[in-house]
């Protein structure tokens, strides 16, 4: 991939864990935040773990604008502030790559509950929030940002993609390729986002009480269709 992937959010702990897997694979990163100065600091944690890393920091719009692709990886309760500041940035063409969660620990209350969206999920709302021509696709919500921001953790899991567009799909499957370990999986619609984002919760509450970072695999699935 030549295009370098911004990263709206990766100064949090999904967002960076995936910025740092992605340089450590050689691929050029945009850090996107709302202050110049965090975008700064999470480029030099990067480089402290990958010096050849190919990363810099940039404000969220000029992020946004640097590539086809580009990921949305904040808290629910900033996606609405984000999308509504990205509206006027984001192109007809793009492809937005949402892996927001409804959490309701996003109003103070537990992370193992998910909160309604009246869209139907985070990702449906992103779609009605994006301008014309923006398409969606909804992934890496069952990984763990802890295991992500652990290079010396073997990854060996499945990400689950949903979508309306088939070719947006195949590029985000392209961008989870690109981190060994990772296996991209097909899902279907984006209205099948609610399901996979309530899977969230559900391997909080089983790694809370296990004390480990569980991932999703699918068995008896053999080589995934694109």
């Amino acid at each position: 991939m030549a295009e370098p992937v911004p990263i709206i959010g990766a100064t949090g702990a999904l967002g960076f864990g995936l910025a740092l897997r992605l340089a450590h694979a050689g691929v050029p990163v945009v850090i996107g935040s709302r202050r110049p100065d965090a975008a700064a600091e999470a480029c030099d944690r990067l480089r402290m773990q990958v010096p050849e890393a190919d990363v810099r920091g940039a404000h969220n719009s000029e992020a946004a604008a640097a590539a086809k692709l580009v990921v949305l990886s904040v808290p629910f309760r900033a996606q609405s502030e984000n999308l509504t500041n990205l509206k006027e940035v984001l192109k007809p063409g793009q492809v937005l790559l949402d892996a927001t969660v409804p959490l309701a620990a996003a109003v103070s209350g537990k992370a193992t509950r998910l909160l309604g969206v009246p869209q139907g999920s985070a990702a449906e709302q992103a779609q009605e929030m994006v301008r014309d021509g923006v398409t969606v696709v909804s992934a890496f919500h069952t990984i763990s940002a802890a295991l992500l921001g652990d290079l010396g953790h073997d990854l060996d899991e499945d990400i689950l993609v949903t979508g309306d567009d088939l070719d947006a799909k195949r590029l985000v499957a392209d961008l989870v390729r690109l981190i060994p370990g990772l296996r991209p999986i097909d899902c279907g619609k984006l209205e099948t986002a609610r399901l996979v984002e309530g899977l969230t919760p559900l391997l909080i509450s089983v790694n809370s009480r296990h004390r480990t970072h569980a991932g999703i695999r699918f068995t008896n699935l053999g080589e995934p269709r694109w």
